[in-house]
């Protein structure tokens, strides 16, 4: 399975049921029917496309099964799914992945979040510039009206966000989402929650595959009512947080089916005489070439506090040559996963090699020259010399270490999946 095509405008006239929103519920036997009629009207009288409701019932033990099968029956763009197990997570996961409409939409049964921001939700995915969309109550305009402890939490999980897995995106977890289906053939797979953390899950993976996440602000009222256990859902959430950190430190995810080429904009086209993506390439090499310098002067001149000036430059090096060599394997030239991983470290320790030559080279010509040289000099003639083997090194590395087809040639996608889910009622 490839990366992903280029997005394009939805070919809307070709098309019956543009978007498909779904209503994960349990034991909403009160709310279910007025939420599902206002959205219902809502959708009616400002989305100008085909549309469908899908009544997501999480295991119901009131009648809210009942009351989903009268829906289905009456109001023509109402379909009701019955799931037998819990999870919002998983009653997403399910609908979606038997959806045939190019846009997939969910939101809270509360309508917490005013209905108007609907169409801004979906526009840009179907237009074809992102490839998901957001609520966000933490933007700047945003009207939000709800008690402190949530607001604390809502910040807080936010900040952790940011804080472990660099998360750009501004509010996880507010009830109002969408996704294009092209993105969520390939996406939901590769999500294992099945709970409340479904929601961060996805945005992260889809954040660190490259792909576009458009916010929209919204005016949201707090539901008094809500059911939600914060304290089990904040621990769950910090789990799958932790867990998600660990597979993409260790590069256990194929985030490559994700990625996405660049559209049609002419300044996204190759220049010729220029090779594909070196200017990217050059970017990331001088950001990683910098921290990596900072990292083996602090750790020579923590070596040279026991040690002779030779010692603590081969040790130095030697721990910056591997931090150096998997930062620019991952963010420099985009090689994801286990695969070669060994190969690609045995062949920056070759670079390193060079390296240490052309600065222990520099350090003895030093003390050959002034006999006994200070320490400030040292570190100036030792950025010299790093200076000199950075081109060759950016050059070795792109053209043996990690060549291009290393990084991988998109393929055709697959299909979607295949199965079928059982509907309530008619």
């Amino acid at each position: 399975m490839g990366s992903l095509p280029p997005r394009e405008h939805l070919r809307l006239g070709q098309i019956e049921t543009v978007l498909d929103v779904v209503v994960p519920v349990y034991n909403e036997e009160t709310d279910l029917e007025p939420c599902v009629r206002r959205l219902h009207d809502h959708l009616t009288r400002t989305f100008p496309y085909g549309f469908r409701i899908t009544i997501a019932d999480n295991a119901s033990t009131d009648r809210t099964p009942e009351v989903a099968a009268r829906l289905d029956d009456a109001i023509d763009e109402v379909t009701a799914v019955r799931l037998e197990q819990k999870g919002r997570g998983r009653a997403l996961r399910t609908v979606w992945s038997h959806s045939e409409a190019p846009v997939l939409a969910y939101m809270d049964v509360d309508l917490s979040t005013d209905l108007n921001a609907l169409l801004p939700l979906v526009a840009p995915l179907i237009s074809g510039h992102s490839d998901l969309a957001i609520g966000s109550r933490l933007a700047r305009s945003s009207r939000v009206v709800r008690g402190p402890r949530r607001e604390f939490i809502s910040r807080a999980y936010n900040l952790i966000l940011r804080g472990s897995l660099a998360a750009r995106f501004s509010d996880a977890q507010c009830g109002f989402k969408a996704v294009r289906g092209d993105v969520a053939e390939r996406l939901l797979p590769m999500i294992e929650d099945s709970g409340w953390f479904f929601d961060t899950e996805m945005l992260v993976l889809a954040e660190r595959a490259g792909l576009r996440i458009h916010e929209v602000p919204v005016d949201w009222v707090d539901d008094p009512d809500s059911t939600v256990h914060i304290v089990r859902t904040a621990t769950d959430d910090l789990k799958g947080v932790w867990r998600v950190g660990r597979a993409l430190a260790t590069g256990g995810l194929p985030l490559d089916r994700l990625a996405r080429p660049f559209g049609d904009d002419p300044r996204d086209r190759e220049l010729s005489g220029v090779p594909g993506g070196l200017a990217r390439q050059l970017v990331g090499f001088c950001v990683v070439g910098a921290l990596s310098t900072l990292l083996y002067l602090g750790l020579y001149s923590l070596f040279r506090l026991g040690v002779g000036p030779q010692l603590s430059n081969a040790c130095a090096l030697l721990v910056s040559a591997i931090v150096n060599t998997a930062a620019n394997r991952r963010l420099t030239f985009g090689v994801r996963g286990r695969d070669r991983a060994v190969r690609h470290q045995a062949q920056g320790l070759v670079v390193f090699a060079i390296g240490l030559v052309l600065t222990s080279g520099s350090l003895a010509a030093l003390d050959a020259a002034t006999g006994r040289p200070s320490h400030g000099t040292e570190l100036a003639v030792l950025v010299a010399a790093n200076l000199a083997a950075t081109v060759l090194r950016f050059l070795l590395l792109r053209a043996w270490v990690f060549p291009e087809p290393d990084r991988g040639e998109p393929v055709s996608p697959t299909g979607p999946p295949s199965g079928s889910v059982s509907p309530i009622g008619s």
